[in-house]
């Protein structure tokens, strides 16, 4: 089909076809991989039966086998509609200032980090700096491999409890930000927009982006007024193509919505307003008077949270993924 010179006319379409037949590849590579390593596995079980010197060799296979049997199970329990999009992850700081916005920074820092190790790219859209240090609210577009799969279940309310590095008496803090992710959907999935229904503000750009984003009112916030879906985009150089990229988030954020209220048993997981404060958090992040991670769903348990804070996210995934 590839081959095809029509094929490449619609590139949303490639694109999309091109991605899943990737996605595809890779499972089938997934499944020959771990069919070659049982052979493997057994004649290597046998030395080891019969000469302990071929025991490190089989412990250091069986532990191969072990985590490719684990991306297995991970890739068979991401087979929801949408496991396999792209998403939107939009970070907001809660009420406390300074804290709450150093909070919403360390949470971005601990997504770019398992981005990294998932070999998944990303590209901010939208970041308002906090006034002293960390961020008010981030927004960021991520692209791979079952990407909404794996960051749904971090949408909600995020806590932390630490020794505070802004206060000079040392006392402890409590810290909210809450973590939304939308799935983006193709291009080809229809989502009726009535253009009178949204509210378009132009302002001027702020962050990376060199000069030319502090001279023009290049950035574009869209409201949806039946809803109050709320985007924004300031990356782009122009005007133009910031609202095409709020259109295209909004379409996102409009089919999210649409699907929750279809189905009102999801509604509390997919709505993104949440209150940011006590006894509505999904997971606590401890690091004083003592260290322990705990999803509140899930009753996921780390007492490592400096590792989850840099982005050893696959055990609380598929805590959550199983539960």
């Amino acid at each position: 089909m590839s081959h095809d010179p029509q094929f490449w006319q619609h590139s949303t379409g490639s694109a999309a076809f091109l991605k899943e037949l990737k996605t595809l590849e890779t499972f089938v590579h997934t499944a020959e991989t771990l069919a070659t390593l049982d052979e493997d596995l057994q004649v290597a079980l046998e030395l080891a039966r019969e000469d302990q010197s071929f025991v490190p060799e089989a412990e250091s296979m069986l532990a191969r086998y072990n985590t490719l049997i684990n991306q297995v199970e991970m890739e068979h329990l991401l087979a929801g509609e949408l496991d396999h999009h792209d998403a939107l992850i939009t970070i907001q700081a809660g009420a406390g200032g300074t804290e709450s916005c150093d909070w919403a920074a360390m949470l971005w820092r601990m997504y770019e980090r398992f981005i990294a190790k998932q070999n998944w790219h990303s590209h901010i859209v939208a970041e308002n700096t906090g006034d002293v240090a960390g961020l008010k609210s981030i927004e960021c577009e991520i692209t791979g491999a079952m990407v909404y799969g794996h960051l749904r279940c971090e949408s909600g309310v995020h806590r932390l409890i630490r020794i505070s590095p802004f206060d000079t008496g040392a006392r402890r803090h409590t810290s909210f930000a809450s973590v939304h992710v939308t799935a983006l959907i193709s291009e080809d999935v229809e989502v009726e927009i009535v253009p009178k229904d949204l509210r378009i503000d132009t302002y001027r750009a702020s962050g990376a982006g060199g000069q030319h984003v502090n001279k023009t009112d290049s950035a574009v916030r869209i409201t949806h007024e039946p809803t109050g879906i709320v985007v924004q985009s300031q990356a782009q150089r122009s005007q133009h193509q910031n609202k095409e990229k709020c259109m295209q988030l909004l379409k996102a954020k409009l089919y999210e919505w649409q699907q929750a209220e279809r189905d009102k048993a999801k509604n509390a997981e997919a709505a993104p307003k949440s209150n940011i404060s006590f006894g509505s958090q999904i997971r606590t992040y401890t690091l004083h008077p003592f260290k322990l991670v705990k999803d509140h769903r899930s009753g996921f348990e780390s007492s490592s949270p400096g590792a989850i804070l840099d982005g050893d996210l696959n055990g609380i995934i598929r805590s959550h993924l199983v539960s």
